[in-house]
């Protein structure tokens, strides 16, 4: 299924109120139906392609023997197989059956007569079945499709999930090659519906959406009839109906209408669903006045669409109607608020909701943890997203694998490749199956570390189970070879992507131009912005950032301000990583006063800065030791609403422990660890010494304690403190110990560390 669709928020529920049934809206509905009943692809670009086939290759011996029959049944295919093939029989396996089929298969009756006599010999493998299946479906013969699958399900099965499992996975796997006709899917959704297997055709439905594939609306029509015939089926045919209206016809409505299972809020909810959010508004306010009185189903259903389109004094004020009305918020309505908190960046906020509906007796779901968990994830807050992971199991409540993902994905930003790692095998012995986003978000994070070997070894682990590494894995892995300077390799990496058949896009050639400005190939780097420009996709705003960036480096201020212009001069909008860039360069060269004219012009402009942007300024000022001017930004960027992240809190920490004002730094990294995030070793090492000069002893081992709690390694300085400091006091165990640590953590000889935020 849609797999970030999970994260939005399904707010329509069973009641049982007078059907109403709007006709017109199941009308507006007709074209794209029609578009639906034949098969016809969504079009989505997250959709995956199908795989590419490739059986095992036949030895010399068995190609010898596969050449003979095949020229053997093609001569003489008008005499009875069991005679023309009696000398091919003993040496004859399920393998030859495939390789033969290969060289027959555009003769469809010859593949049918051959299929039977290997059949009376012994039982045709899986995929041989499925390749047969595909080749009566492209032949239009879906009556002998039907009853080969159907055979396959009539026999005992000792598990209908995992036979399912096979089944489907071989017939997707042998449908690009021996086929393509997305009606042999509707065969197969079809015996499943037929033999009851009721929950895989839901699963046969939802994995071919992933492919960019939607069964017919008879089809559908027929499994949500068999489902509405029973009481315990109504409730799944109406969730299943409510998520893909699109797929259900007039007839199926009045038939589940019948059943009594379908409300008046559904046509508020198709309102909704078709983005005609005034239409649907205007209808909630008319149901009273059918006597229909909007229940929180109804209420739920606006709040979503309001939170979705960002209309939050509309969700307000619903939200004051319902406590009005003394109607109680749901978890779905929770949800749609929480989400688009975390989508706004207000993740703060977003938890605090969450705190509310706990305290309200509201008990949240997966979805609700799992929403937090994405968002703070994205925010970079990754010590948060994991302190509500931990109290998900705590209470019991089951991640899935969105929310391991999540997770994952989140450490891998961060560059936490160990704890990314466990949490990646834990989800595994717990059943869950990683999928391509989860697998590229692991190759992601090793290429970000230069852990080229293991990314590798993701990549054909991915492959061995049947997965498909799309344009986001490749790009990432070329990203990784040019960061170590591998650009040659990335190159010829791409170019057997290019083979396959896969299309690169701007961001995989972006891979390149920073790959090349890192190397300090700027040259080359122009040069490929120039074939891009020419032949390739078009330069887009990192494209040219990328350029910026390192002519920033370089200290040459004049070529990013150019590239600015022309990225202008082409219509693209630069982002406010465009404009941190140029921020920072003008930092790098001195240029602290430049900066600020460039935050002025921004926030003139109505470009609203970010944390980072703001960052960038105060770290100058910090350099200066000018905290009175830095402390003047912070409070400015906040007044903007521009939230601190864990970089802003080790800028500030830093530079106020640098001039040692020990009170406001002590404040600062409270503040920093209420909101989860953990300050850096140079941050650490910095407060620690202003304590320790100020002789605050007792603050700076509470600080180092802490510090080796959060698994942060300290600098050689650092610890040439405490062992002073301990050896004085004649703590000779814990000088010991220190000194052990130092040699483990390999800080012996080494240089003061002068790790920079």
């Amino acid at each position: 299924m849609k797999r970030r669709a999970i994260l939005s928020v399904y707010c329509f529920q069973i009641s049982y109120h007078r059907p109403c049934l709007n006709l017109g809206l199941h009308s507006s509905l007709f074209v794209f139906r029609r578009c639906l009943s034949h098969g016809i692809s969504l079009g989505s670009t997250h959709t995956r392609p199908f795989p590419d086939y490739s059986p095992k290759k036949p030895t010399i011996k068995d190609a010898e023997l596969v050449h003979l029959i095949s020229t053997t049944i093609k001569l003489r295919c008008s005499e009875p197989f069991r005679s023309i093939l009696k000398p091919y029989e003993s040496n004859f396996r399920s393998d030859h059956l495939i390789w033969v089929l290969m060289n027959i298969k555009n003769d469809y009756k010859l593949v049918l007569d051959f299929f039977d006599w290997a059949c009376l010999r012994r039982d045709p493998s899986l995929e041989a079945r499925c390749v047969v299946v595909q080749i009566a479906a492209a032949s239009k013969d879906l009556k002998t499709a039907h009853e080969l699958i159907h055979n396959f399900w009539a026999k005992p099965k000792l598990d209908v999930g995992l036979s399912f499992a096979h089944f489907s996975d071989r017939l997707i796997y042998t449908y690009k090659d021996w086929g393509s006709d997305p009606h042999v899917f509707d065969v197969f959704f079809r015996v499943l519906v037929e033999t009851e297997m009721l929950n895989e055709a839901r699963k046969l439905f939802d994995k071919l959406l992933g492919y960019g594939l939607v069964i017919s609306v008879d089809f559908c029509n027929l499994f949500l009839t068999r489902l509405s015939s029973t009481f315990d089926g109504i409730e799944m045919a109406i969730k299943f109906f409510n998520e893909y209206p699109e797929v259900a016809d007039i007839h199926l409505s009045q038939t589940l209408r019948k059943a009594g299972a379908l409300c008046t809020g559904y046509d508020l909810y198709c309102l909704c669903r078709l983005g005609k959010i005034k239409e649907a508004h205007h209808l909630h306010l008319q149901m009273e006045l059918r006597g229909c009185v909007p229940d929180v189903v109804s209420y739920s259903t606006l709040i979503s669409r309001y939170c979705y389109v960002g209309e939050l004094q509309k969700v307000l004020k619903l939200i004051e109607e319902m406590k009005i009305k003394g109607l109680k918020q749901n978890s779905y309505t929770y949800n749609s608020i929480i989400l688009f908190l975390c989508k706004t960046g207000k993740l703060s906020e977003a938890e605090g909701l969450l705190r509310e509906m706990m305290v309200l007796g509201v008990l949240p779901d997966n979805v609700v943890y799992t929403t937090l968990i994405d968002g703070f994830c994205k925010l970079g807050n990754v010590p948060a997203a994991y302190r509500l992971f931990d109290e998900m199991r705590d209470r019991k409540i089951i991640p899935d694998y969105i929310t391991y993902t999540a997770i994952i994905h989140g450490f891998c930003q961060i560059g936490k490749m160990t704890e990314a790692d466990k949490l990646f095998h834990e989800m595994v012995s717990r059943g869950l199956e990683p999928d391509e986003v989860t697998y590229t978000a692991l190759i992601d994070g090793y290429c970000k570390t230069g852990e080229m070997k293991e990314a590798f070894s993701l990549h054909n682990q991915m492959v061995n189970m049947g997965l498909t590494p799309n344009v986001v894995t490749y790009t990432a892995l070329a990203d990784g070879l040019c960061k170590r300077g591998e650009v040659d390799v990335a190159n010829e990496l791409l170019h057997e992507v290019c083979k396959k058949g896969l299309q690169l896009n701007v961001c995989t050639y972006n891979s390149i131009v920073n790959g090349l400005c890192k190397s300090g190939n700027i040259a080359e780097a122009e040069k490929l912005v120039e074939q891009m420009e020419g032949a390739g996709p078009c330069p887009d705003a990192i494209t040219y950032t990328t350029l910026m960036d390192a002519y920033c480096k370089m200290r040459d201020m004049a070529k990013p301000q150019k590239v600015l212009l022309e990225m202008l001069d082409r219509g693209l909008q630069p982002t406010v990583v465009t404009f941190n860039v140029l921020m920072n360069g003008f930092g790098m060269s001195g240029m602290v006063e430049d900066a600020e004219r460039l935050l002025k012009w921004m926030l003139e402009k109505g470009i609203v800065p970010n944390a980072a942007t703001y960052n960038s300024l105060m770290k100058q000022y910090c350099i200066r030791n000018n905290m009175r001017t830095t402390a003047e930004i912070y409070r400015s960027m906040c007044a903007g609403g521009v939230i601190p992240d864990s970089n802003t809190y080790n800028i500030l920490i830093k530079g106020h422990s640098k001039v040692r004002n020990m009170k406001e730094a002590w404040f600062l990294h409270k503040e920093m660890a209420g909101k989860g995030f953990i300050p850096t070793a140079s941050c650490y090492g910095a407060l620690i010494k202003g304590f320790f000069k100020r002789r605050k002893f007792a603050e700076a081992r509470e600080l180092f304690e802490e510090m080796r709690r959060h698994g942060v390694v300290a600098d050689r300085e650092t610890y040439n403190i405490f062992v002073d400091m301990n050896y004085g006091e004649g703590n000779m165990d814990i000088t010991l110990d220190l000194c052990d640590e130092i040699i483990e953590n390999c800080l012996v000889g080494k240089p003061k560390n002068e790790e920079t935020s």
